[in-house]
């Protein structure tokens, strides 16, 4: 499987069109596709590292990629999975792992809590039904955590284990910190921090060097620069909002330990990089390049398989701006012709259709910061779009990741045939 020289032209225009007005429209963007067999379909890079930087964007400029980091904590949590030092359903194994749980209260509509009536099991905290949430989605939880306030990104546990639920557990769906919690379980089982897990049991396998929780003097120096985009559509660079691992030293363990390893958003890599994790799922578990197995087969298709039919629409209940200067506001995760139901596997979003051409069994998901990753594995192929923009969901990096994502299926339809 391979693309024209014709396709691969007309997608370079694409995403360049997209960066020729940095303020009006994307100051930088790399887009990486790949086939079944791991090999790069596309690959480009466009516009500067920031709005204020004079470097080129490169296929080894370096992204915090934020809620990303979600895939791998799920992949993480499955291989203990499977070597039964974890479990998808049982409580109590849980919270003997994560005796913090018990205390954990529910949040009430008039902001007094209530005692959970419930455990909450692995499977509720990589599906998002355990009640969790991130205080920059819900004005709820926003609202409860003054007059100090929640940083869920300031580099401390205690901005995510100290929040409550937003229900009880498994009685609806809410994105939130619950694989923050679930990467903390990782942690104690294996006696390593998430950063080393990863480092261990995925990327060395893969031969995965550039992506990492804490970015090293060389990475540091290829880092793609942040944005804001202004209520008037005008692109402003800003500071960085995950600054605690870039500013310490990733050589000094004292420095190190301080930093909490977010399992919902602490990694740092390229889209090159994270492609090589999409190819082990494209091939069931198996890295296309190495044969290193990291998942069982039936292990994949759990994590693909749809585990909240009981909520058909509940990518469609909206997200506020509870935070503007973090997230517009949402009407829906994934707009499909027809309103299909819609489900959650083990850390993504199944959106049952695409207006782009992809198959109703692929996934995807998204970094707060402007990123989005696909896999589809019914048509060999997945890719990734990663720039630094903020607020979330900004519809001019939409608009190019579906519009690269319907070259990409055209042109893969016309091999086809």
């Amino acid at each position: 499987m391979s693309l024209s020289a014709e396709t691969l032209s007309h997608l370079r225009d694409t995403v360049d069109r997209a960066c020729f007005d940095p303020q009006k429209g994307i100051p930088g963007v790399t887009i990486v596709v790949i086939n079944k067999d791991g090999k790069e379909l596309f690959a480009h890079s466009a516009g500067k590292r920031g709005l204020v930087s004079k470097d080129p964007m490169t296929l080894d400029t370096l992204f915090w990629i934020a809620s990303c980091t979600k895939m791998l904590t799920g992949l993480a949590c499955m291989q203990l999975v499977e070597k039964g030092a974890l479990q998808l359903d049982d409580g109590d194994a849980l919270e003997n792992i994560l005796p913090e749980l018990k205390e954990v209260q529910v949040l009430r509509e008039d902001g007094t809590c209530e005692t959970k009536n419930k455990k909450i099991t692995l499977r509720m905290l990589l599906t998002h039904t355990s009640g969790f949430g991130y205080t920059f989605l819900n004005e709820r939880l926003r609202d409860w955590s003054f007059p100090a306030g929640a940083n869920e990104f300031s580099g401390r546990i205690e901005d995510v284990i100290s929040q409550p639920l937003l229900f009880q557990p498994g009685e609806g769906w809410e994105y939130g910190t619950g694989v923050d919690w679930a990467g903390i379980a990782v942690e104690r089982i294996s006696g390593l921090v998430l950063n080393a897990y990863f480092q261990k049991h995925i990327f060395e396998p893969l031969g995965i060097k550039d992506m990492t929780m804490f970015p090293s003097k060389d990475m540091k120096d290829r880092l793609a620069y942040m944005h804001t985009r202004a209520p008037d559509g005008i692109i402003r660079p800003r500071d960085h909002l995950f600054r605690i691992p870039l500013v310490i030293n990733p050589d000094n363990v004292a420095e190190t330990c301080r930093v909490f390893n977010s399992g919902g958003a602490g990694l740092f890599g390229t889209p090159q990089e994270y492609c090589k994790v999409l190819a082990v799922l494209l091939n069931n578990g198996t890295c296309p390049r190495t044969g290193v197995q990291l998942l069982r087969k039936e292990t994949v298709d759990e994590m693909f398989r749809n585990q909240i039919p009981q909520y058909p629409n509940f990518s469609r209940q909206g997200i506020p701006a509870s935070k503007p200067e973090l997230t517009n506001a949402i009407s829906e995760l994934y707009s499909v012709p027809e309103n299909p139901p819609q489900g959650w596997g083990l850390t993504f979003l199944k959106t049952n259709g695409s207006v782009t051409g992809r198959s109703t069994d692929a996934v995807h998901w998204a970094g707060l910061s402007g990123l989005w990753w696909w896999c589809d594995r019914d048509n060999g192929v997945a890719g990734m779009v990663c720039t630094q923009i903020l607020p979330f969901a900004d519809s001019r990096v939409i608009s190019l990741w579906v519009e690269v994502e319907t070259q990409v299926y055209k042109a893969l339809s016309e091999w086809k045939n």
